[in-house]
């Protein structure tokens, strides 16, 4: 969770630095893309509360199985395993195209998948150790991050 945390906050960072250099700067108009920017952070928030909500007492924000956990596949999950970070990655290009800049982009979203795909590696393995079949069955029906793509 630390280096996720980590990479979020300069990732965020450089991109906020980014926004206001000419290299990179996307030619539409700023109040366009500043309004599609936030169009894409507000769904991607939805998605993550939304998975969250489903998730109920089994979300932590750490890896960690219950005594009595059950896996869910309902709601987002029946779809995807990882609707939470789908939205989280939704939310941050949507940050991206807010400040305009395709450096800005490529900065939050290169660094910010990769620090999530690690932690969903290591989700996983704890997933499937706890439900063994069950949840392998579920992998190959699912996608991780995006319905039939990731």
């Amino acid at each position: 969770m630390r280096l996720l945390w980590v990479v979020i906050s300069l990732s965020v960072v450089a991109a906020t630095v980014l926004q206001g250099v000419r290299v990179g700067r996307v030619h539409i108009p700023a109040t366009l893309l500043q309004w599609f920017g936030l169009s894409l952070i507000l769904a991607g928030l939805g998605v993550r509360w939304v998975s969250i909500l489903t998730l109920g007492r089994l979300f932590t924000v750490n890896v960690a199985i219950h005594t009595d956990h059950a896996l869910v596949e309902k709601g987002l999950y029946r779809h995807i395993r990882h609707p939470s970070y789908a939205g989280l990655l939704l939310a941050f290009l949507g940050l991206g195209v807010f400040f305009a800049n395709w450096l800005s982009i490529l900065v939050i979203i290169v660094p910010i998948t990769l620090a999530i795909l690690n932690r969903i590696r290591r989700e996983e393995a704890a997933l499937l150790a706890a439900f063994g079949d069950s949840y392998a069955i579920y992998c190959r029906r699912t996608k991780r991050i995006l319905p039939g793509l990731l």
